[in-house]
């Protein structure tokens, strides 16, 4: 899909001297640059979930299950 999209010509000559260094066209390099945002941006909701739980509770394991987690990882390695 096509779309205008209007950018500061600094911004447009910085990403012009970016894709020629690259190797790739000015549409792509755009295109990698909002995937990968998007992609960075993808579990905001989960994180902002978690830190609200963790706000009010610990995080903390207790040293018992702790223990048994890092015994059971020893067990994998050896297999």
């Amino acid at each position: 899909m096509k779309t205008d999209i209007s950018l500061p010509n600094s911004i447009l000559e910085a990403a012009d001297a970016l894709a020629e260094r690259l190797g790739t066209s000015r549409n792509e390099l755009i295109h990698r640059a909002v995937e990968e945002y998007v992609e960075s941006h993808q579990y905001d909701g989960v994180r902002k979930a978690l830190d609200a739980v963790y706000s009010e509770e610990s995080s903390e394991l207790d040293e018992v299950l702790a223990q048994m987690q890092f015994a059971s990882l020893e067990h994998l390695e050896r297999d």
